[in-house]
């Protein structure tokens, strides 16, 4: 199974004032994609400054559309992706 590895590393010097108002968008519209099936896992980073996606079932054009549709892509220091192939 072919899957999309996504890093993103949040600019943490930046982050506006309503930034809970931010994250509780962000956690619906990823609810939304894990619901649909196109988002397999979900990693917080540990050092809190972003998060890694693991993304099924679209290709790598898709899941950069999707990801600039995520309130927290506006605050990224970085962002990465990776296709992978699922061995097990």
């Amino acid at each position: 199974m072919k899957q999309i590895q996504v890093i993103l590393t949040l600019d943490m010097d930046n982050i506006p004032s309503n930034f809970n108002e931010i994250l509780v968008e962000e956690q619906r519209i990823v609810a939304e994609w894990k619901e649909a099936g196109i988002l397999e896992h979900l990693f917080l980073r540990e050092a809190r400054n972003g998060a890694i996606l693991i993304f099924k079932n679209i290709d790598e054009d898709e899941t950069k559309a999707y990801m600039e549709k995520l309130p927290f892509f506006q605050l990224r220091k970085s962002i990465e992706y990776y296709s992978l192939i699922k061995q097990f």
